[in-house]
């Protein structure tokens, strides 16, 4: 018997690609039922993420016309990864398999082939990595590409080039949903789980309609909160930085005390510049102890990652 499969597509405001996103992946499903490559029961599972627009309705509409299309409804909006955590938990309840990918229409549906193929080799993650960045501009490619470079850098296990465009198995999903964090950075935890994995390559295209979700500030946000939740150097770092500053100190001290002595400079200067330092130290410390101390803060508080307020889907569980 073939095994289900599930699509895992958050959704935020997107009304405008939803029509057409649902339409490419109906049909790519149909395809690989019509194959035997899944069964007649896998679905695509649509995650609103607490949207302001008409997705909820759309995603309403398109079940009652289709049973293949199914729905998760977030209580409030929760942010992409959350969401993509809810349709996991939600998925992992009928489906053999999922697959996850975003609503813009950027992954490339075809890599779907090559990951069931893979996934019937025995892996039981699939990552879709991107090939090249023909569609960024200069200023996205350079600081995607450094933000996994300075991921690596951390030591944290990211496969580079790879978003949240990936295949699961029951059985990796399951693993995933035992870690209880309460900031999320999938692409960090999944490599974690540990169980067999291979990669696809596909080349990535422009959003097909409606604006990024991810501008640049909320890129910067995402980078940093995979940092700190997956990597200690920051903190080890504060040591060398406040070496650093301390001889930069120490040598700015020195000049300005040689410039005074010239009578170029008041003695004002040489407190200025030695506060200017070592405030920098402080500042620099007390910032990073604290970045650390209020993801603790917020773990330790135990709320929950989301709140479904409806789900539609006529599957069965499993």
């Amino acid at each position: 018997m073939a095994d289900i499969l599930y699509f895992v597509v958050p959704c935020y405001n997107e009304e405008e690609v939803l029509p057409e996103t649902s339409k490419r992946l109906l049909e790519k499903l149909h395809e690989l039922i019509g194959r035997g490559d899944v069964s007649d029961k896998s679905r695509i599972l649509f995650v609103d993420d607490g949207s302001k627009d008409k997705t909820w309705q759309i995603i309403s509409d398109l079940h009652a016309k289709d049973s293949h299309f199914s729905g998760v409804k977030e209580s409030r909006n929760r942010g992409h990864q959350n969401a993509l955590l809810a349709g996991l938990f939600t998925a992992a309840k009928y489906a053999d398999v999922t697959i996850s990918m975003d609503a813009d229409l950027q992954d490339d549906i075809g890599a779907v082939d090559k990951m069931i193929e893979e996934y019937k080799k025995g892996f039981d993650v699939v990552y879709g990595v991107r090939s090249a960045r023909k569609t960024d501009t200069f200023f996205k490619r350079a600081t995607a590409e450094g933000f996994y470079k300075i991921m690596k850098a951390m030591g944290v296990d990211i496969v580079f080039n790879h978003a949240d465009y990936r295949l699961m198995s029951r059985r990796a999903v399951e693993g995933l949903l035992q870690f209880k964090e309460v900031n999320l950075f999938l692409r960090g935890m999944v490599p974690m789980v540990g169980y067999p994995s291979s990669k696809v390559y596909y080349e990535r295209a422009e959003r097909f309609a409606g604006e990024s979700k991810y501008p640049l500030k909320k890129m910067l946000a995402f980078a940093f909160e995979g940092i700190t939740s997956f990597s200690t150097k920051p903190l080890k770092f504060i040591n060398v930085f406040a070496l650093l500053f301390l001889l930069l100190g120490f040598a700015a001290t020195v000049a300005t005390g040689v410039l005074y002595g010239l009578g170029f400079v008041g003695s004002w200067t040489i407190l200025l510049s030695a506060m200017a330092f070592f405030t920098g130290v402080i500042l620099l410390a007390v910032g990073i102890v604290g970045a650390y101390v209020g993801k603790n803060y917020l773990e330790s508080k135990h709320r929950p990652s989301f709140i479904i307020e409806q789900v539609i889907n006529d599957g069965e569980e499993k």
